[in-house]
């Protein structure tokens, strides 16, 4: 099934769960989607506890035991397809629901459903994402990378082109990515952060597609199986490119994201998201998500999430840890965290994280009142040694490790 106006066309192929393995650009016509197997094509993928994932009791494929939990659109490694269960297509928006299938197990569905939604806006595919997740275990396992989505592209468009400075949307010079050298048992991609949260794999003459996840800028990318160049969707050859958050997945969670796939040059792919941007995000409001927030050894109560996140101080040296991304410390004049704390300290700290790591990090204690009451606690950044540009915040709730809990409900960064 198709979506075409007239400036680019796209298509899901109903037998492998809806997956995307048709985008063009009409002025060429040429397929620009890589179907080699299933693990390919444009899809959802998600990844969770535990690993190896054995239900039942049934093993997975040895080269892929490592993936644990991972239902993926198409179908899985041993050919099995995933189930379309609801499609429409009105001409301006296509739907598809799948029931996945897990990649490294044989003939094992998900319990979960998939979603997508996808509209064209002149030479841009805009796509909705959605899991539905109903596993029966109920571990709350820890965050995992996740791909939003996965990318698969042909042999001629092997280019991976991003920017990765310092500088977001100044226009600074976008960077090449290498492609790494193959070594047997190596992982094949390359991890980097597109400080302006888009990465396009483009052909010779710089013309392809690109991907823009807005607040994004964790990324894997590059290419694989054979000479880059030229193949198409059934051959070896293959650009790979994923935006990545790190998410808890729950067993009961519906987790959706929103991407943009875009035909061009790379000066008009860099340009659409100029357009489409204002910029880093500054303000995470936890009311009913987590904002891509994660956690090392700490918890949350789960979903659903309800008036901010309810955290468990558990465990030693507990952490609160934002998405990756960059911020000119001059942009900031102290950060805005409201929560209410109960627990034994009476001081966290907040760890700034330079973009370069090329120092430690800069690390600002601030006082808290642990009497469960919610505070708006500011962190000046003028008090301390900041790095010019930031890269994560982390929020470090005591010295020592606590008991108790933190409810957040928002962070704020303030000029």
């Amino acid at each position: 099934e198709y979506l075409d106006n007239g400036i680019v066309r796209i298509g899901i192929d109903l037998s492998i769960g809806g997956a995307i393995t048709y985008f063009a650009d009409k002025e060429n016509g040429i397929n620009m989607v890589n179907s080699h197997d299933w693990g390919r094509q444009i899809q959802m993928s998600f990844y969770c506890g535990p690993k190896p994932f054995e239900p039942n009791g049934k093993k997975p494929k040895p080269n892929w035991a490592q993936l644990g939990w991972n239902p993926i659109q198409s179908g899985d490694c041993y050919g099995n397809r995933s189930k379309v269960i609801d499609f429409s297509n009105d001409g301006k928006t296509l739907y598809v629901k799948c029931i996945p299938m897990h990649w490294p197990l044989d003939n094992v569905p998900g319990q979960c459903t998939f979603e997508t939604w996808i509209q064209l806006e002149g030479a841009t595919a805009i796509v909705r994402s959605r899991i539905n997740n109903q596993r029966d275990d109920i571990t709350q396992y820890n965050s995992r990378s996740q791909e939003v989505p996965a990318i698969y592209t042909n042999g001629p468009w092997y280019r991976l082109i991003t920017y990765t400075g310092d500088k977001p949307f100044t226009g600074d010079t976008w960077t090449e990515i290498p492609i790494k050298k193959k070594v047997p048992g190596q992982f094949p991609w390359s991890r980097f952060q597109a400080t302006e949260n888009w990465t396009a794999l483009v052909d010779e003459e710089g013309h392809g597609l690109g991907v823009w996840t807005h607040g994004t800028s964790k990324y894997l990318g590059g290419f694989a199986g054979g000479k880059p160049g030229a193949g198409g969707p059934k051959d070896n050859p293959t650009g790979y490119i994923s935006p990545i958050n790190d998410e808890i997945i729950d067993h009961n969670i519906k987790y959706e994201y929103t991407y943009h796939l875009i035909a061009g040059t790379i000066n008009e792919i860099r340009n659409y998201v100029y357009e489409h941007t204002s910029g880093p995000i500054t303000e995470w409001e936890f009311s009913s998500g987590r904002q891509h927030w994660t956690y090392r050894n700490a918890k949350d109560t789960g979903w659903p999430i309800r008036g901010g996140l309810n955290i468990l101080l558990d465990q030693s040296k507990p952490e609160v840890i934002s998405p990756i991304g960059c911020w000119q410390a001059e942009d900031i004049d102290y950060i805005e965290i409201t929560a209410a704390f109960s627990s034994t300290g009476n001081q966290a700290r907040l760890s700034l994280t330079p973009i370069d790591n090329s120092t430690s990090p800069t690390v600002i204690p601030f006082k808290v009142y642990p009497d469960g009451k919610m505070r708006t606690y500011k962190v000046k950044l003028e008090e301390a040694d900041t790095p010019e540009s930031i890269k994560q915040f982390v929020i470090l709730p005591s010295l020592k490790g606590s008991e108790g809990t933190i409810q957040l409900t928002r962070i704020k960064l303030v000029q």
